[in-house]
């Protein structure tokens, strides 16, 4: 089959960065599918690890980890997916990824893929939704209100890929007010197309725009990028007792600020349920089924905002590239081998 991969980590502007390579067709097991991969999608883990994780002498090291198709064969554990369903997922870190014709994913962090979406628009989702929607609701907790503190969320980041459908998640399923930051016009528009009610500028110190607006405190801050960056102006602008997000990786980061206010301080890794198998690990599906749901039903849209055709070397590449830039938007998509 086709598939692209590296031998030796590093930076995006190596010749063998990426290649295209051919490797033998996988074989279910147990509870695996394996889906012939129609569309890929790119997150910010598929830069890191090329650039820190160097595969065994000899062996490919295959990205990828966001994934449409359809399903070609099963093992004989499989249960929930019939040969010919068409699934979206995430996959995970722990496995070869996406970026290959045909890929084995365990069964119970699958979903049926949005019946109104194309592939390519749907292949844009599934990492972040799950991102998003633990942090949310797992971590976050922002169905259980703060004592005092404003009916508000701060998401910093909210143009990337997690914060384009945290914005519509909190929107479709709460009554908070959402606050995105943004620095860019572009940006900015597309945040507030999204459904934030408000968007401050996080090239600039957050406290003063928040306090500007006149809402309170916020009770809630998701920080998908940055973090080190914003974490004094938090400390300062979220309400006693509220609860702090975030998914990026600072090299250290200080959070004695928040023992005053009592903030509780929440990582999400949307790969953790099925690196340890945890027994809750079919939660994975069921939320793609649920952001199925809200999708056909007009609540919440795709985040694509950009698809490169075939999944080749050379567009992977490029979209590595604008990923790590910084200034991308919504998501990149992969399309057809």
């Amino acid at each position: 089959m086709k598939a692209i991969g590296y031998q030796q980590a590093g930076p995006i502007d190596r010749e063998d960065a990426l290649v295209d390579i051919e490797l033998p067709n996988p074989v279910p097991k147990g509870r695996d599918l394996l889906v012939e991969v129609a569309a890929v999608s790119i997150n910010p883990v598929d830069a890191k690890v090329r650039r820190s994780a160097t595969p065994e002498t000899g062996q490919w090291k295959v990205l990828g980890w966001d994934a449409v198709g359809r399903v070609a064969a099963k093992g004989d554990d499989v249960t929930n997916f019939e040969i010919g369903d068409t699934v979206y997922y995430a996959g995970s870190i722990a496995r070869a990824g996406a970026n290959s014709e045909f890929h084995l994913v365990d069964e119970r962090i699958v979903g049926r893929k949005p019946a109104t979406l194309s592939n390519a628009e749907a292949a844009a989702l599934p990492l972040t939704a799950i991102t998003a929607w633990e942090m949310l609701f797992d971590r976050l907790d922002i169905r259980k209100r703060v004592p005092g503190g404003a009916p508000a969320i701060l998401i910093i980041g909210g143009a990337g890929g997690v914060g384009s459908i945290a914005i519509q998640l909190v929107r479709a399923l709460t009554d908070l007010t959402v606050i995105a930051t943004a620095s860019r016009p572009e940006t900015r528009a597309w945040t507030e197309e999204l459904g934030a009610h408000h968007v401050v500028d996080h090239s600039r110190p957050l406290a003063p725009q928040l306090a500007a607006l006149g809402l309170g405190a916020p009770s809630y801050v998701f920080s998908t990028t940055e973090t080190h960056r914003h974490v004094k102006d938090v400390v300062e602008l979220i309400a006693p007792q509220g609860r702090f997000g975030l998914i990026d990786d600072p090299e250290a980061l200080d959070i004695m600020g928040f023992k005053r206010k009592s903030v509780s301080v929440h990582w999400e890794l949307m790969f953790t349920r099925s690196l340890f198998q945890t027994p809750d690990m079919a939660r994975q599906g069921e939320l793609l089924t649920e952001v199925a749901r809200l999708v056909d039903e007009g609540r919440i849209r795709t985040t694509v905002t950009e698809v490169l055709s075939p999944i080749n070397a050379a567009n992977l590449k490029t979209a590595h590239a604008r990923i790590e830039s910084g200034r991308s938007k919504g998501k990149i998509v992969l399309e057809g081998f």
